[in-house]
């Protein structure tokens, strides 16, 4: 683990040698920092996994789904004691669909895991901190991501106008019944740029709530409101419809819509 200073250092120095020296399975990259990290479900135990921290506030998370038979230790080379104190008990492996998934937001991750109280990733998806659970909101690694949120929030706020992304809409591959996404943060914008992004996206893998085919469509009545701060039937004007911005594009994706906004935005 290299360090100048009592700094860490990723690329640009993101956080102290001493921030982290009690965090488990920590590994420092060339842009990132990397640590291990959970989240538990009553009904499943805990689903570990690896988050990447970038200084530009994104957040990444690999779970690893493993077998009953694969201990934690093994993966992150932790004490056994620890290993128990996690609880994990991997017994129902029809809620993990995958041996690994990456690239997760830590709201999808969230989801991913089985926890049953979601969309509060910032208290339920947490790091191993000198033996105990730790949820995200009270370590260092969210430093960046918020201060990326503020700094979007300036921007916006600098250029005379209020963040607005009105409700958009993505079609199940094999019901085509259409499926409301809310675009007000920047996890919401990237999970519907994910969903949009993905040809073979299905209702199961909705992020919000576990829904099937099954489900009903919402009321084409109810379809017209989609949040637009001007008119709430507004069917589509300069108050809500984005082409672009530190909210919706994302400089690690790689589709040609985000690598020519990143690009712009550099020049």
């Amino acid at each position: 683990m290299a360090n100048n200073e009592g700094e860490m250092q990723c690329g640009s120095m993101l956080f102290k040698q001493e921030e982290l020296q009690e965090m488990s399975g920590v590994n420092v990259g060339g842009d990132y920092v990397e640590v291990m990290c959970g989240c538990t479900s009553h009904r499943y135990g805990d689903a570990v996994a690896r988050l990447r921290v970038f200084p530009t506030g994104d957040l990444e998370i690999t779970c690893e789904c493993t077998p009953a038979n694969n201990s934690i230790s093994s993966l992150f080379g932790i004490d056994a004691h620890l290993e128990l104190s996690l609880k994990v008990k991997v017994t129902d492996l029809n809620s993990f669909d995958c041996m690994m998934l990456d690239k997760l937001t830590p709201a999808a991750f969230e989801k991913h895991s089985g926890r049953e109280t979601a969309r509060k990733w910032k208290n339920n998806v947490w790091v191993i901190i000198g033996g105990e659970k730790v949820p995200l909101s009270k370590t260092v690694l969210l430093k960046y991501y918020n201060e990326s949120s503020k700094k979007c929030s300036r921007s916006n706020r600098s250029q005379g106008a209020k963040v607005c992304h009105r409700d958009e809409f993505v079609g199940c591959n094999d019901c085509g019944k259409e499926r409301r996404f809310r675009l007000r943060s920047r996890d919401e914008c990237r999970l519907h740029h994910n969903a949009m992004g993905d040809p073979n996206w299905k209702c199961s893998d909705f992020p919000y709530d576990k829904i099937t085919c099954e489900e009903e469509e919402e009321r084409g009545s109810r379809k017209v409101y989609r949040g637009c701060t001007r008119s709430p039937s507004c069917k589509g004007c300069t108050s809500c419809v984005c082409f672009g911005c530190e909210l919706c594009r994302f400089s690690e994706c790689t589709c040609q819509t985000c690598v020519d906004f990143t690009s712009n935005v550099k020049a």
